[in-house]
């Protein structure tokens, strides 16, 4: 008797392959002409010596054509994608890994989507890579922000560390970026939480005007919510009084 789904599995430079830049193909294809195929396309793409031929011929019952839309599949932006993998299991498609940037996440999983007839369904797991929330983390050092005593005003210092900041902001492209305030315990939650939000405004209002995109900046005030440090201590309310980067995924 037939199975009634076909397997296979793609791994794009995965932690999963035993050797760093492997690309190991697995699952099962009905006949040898179909596994021949999909590896020429995988060698084809990758290069032959990177690829690992794991696949079976198995009693596998595939959807109309599939070979045909498993070709399209293995198309050059699969490159874009680092510790990933490309799943197909029968007309169901699952595509994981990390891209470079939000623009790459959607543009991959739309030509996949569009390669398909609307028998096929997507499951986009991409995610950014992270090398752009370290880079805005490594700007800021873990430093503090300084506003004025209970204002949304920010000091001095508090400007010198943003002009850093904006200079980060301006390599990150098609990204989006929230800024989210935080204060410490003391004094009224819904008071806190207000200054929080003008303080998180007021830094993108400031760094609008170091050419950063408005539109590329959202904000929210999280007030004393989410503590990074104990509010029993002096130290410790200084260190959640804070702005905190977040790349949007």
């Amino acid at each position: 008797m037939l199975k009634k789904m076909s397997f296979l599995l793609l791994v794009c430079a995965c932690a999963a392959a035993q050797t760093p830049g492997q690309v190991v193909v697995s699952g099962g294809v009905p006949d040898e002409a179909s596994k021949a195929s999909l590896l020429a396309s995988v060698r084809a793409l990758y290069g032959a010596e990177r690829v690992v031929d794991q696949v079976t011929i198995a009693q596998v019952s595939l959807p109309p054509n599939w070979n045909g839309y498993v070709q399209k599949l293995i198309a050059p932006n699969l490159k874009l994608i680092s510790k990933g993998e490309l799943k197909i299991d029968g007309t169901s498609v699952t595509v994981r890994g990390e891209v470079a940037n939000e623009a790459q996440r959607q543009q991959i999983a739309s030509d996949i989507a569009t390669s398909l007839n609307p028998s096929y369904t997507v499951n986009n797991g991409l995610r950014v890579s992270a090398a752009e929330q370290n880079l805005l983390d490594e700007a800021l050092a873990k430093r503090i922000i300084e506003f004025d005593s209970g204002k949304a005003t920010l000091t001095p210092a508090g400007q010198v560390i943003l002009d850093e900041m904006s200079v980060a902001l301006h390599k990150v492209k098609g990204k989006k970026v929230e800024v989210i305030g935080h204060t410490d315990n003391v004094g009224l939650r819904d008071s806190n939480l207000m200054l929080s939000q003008q303080r998180a405004e007021a830094v993108r209002w400031y760094l609008s005007g170091k050419g950063v995109d408005q539109d590329m900046v959202m904000v929210s005030g999280q007030g004393p919510d989410r503590p990074v440090a104990e509010n029993s201590t002096a130290e410790g309310r200084a260190r959640n009084r804070r702005i905190e980067f977040r790349v949007a995924q």
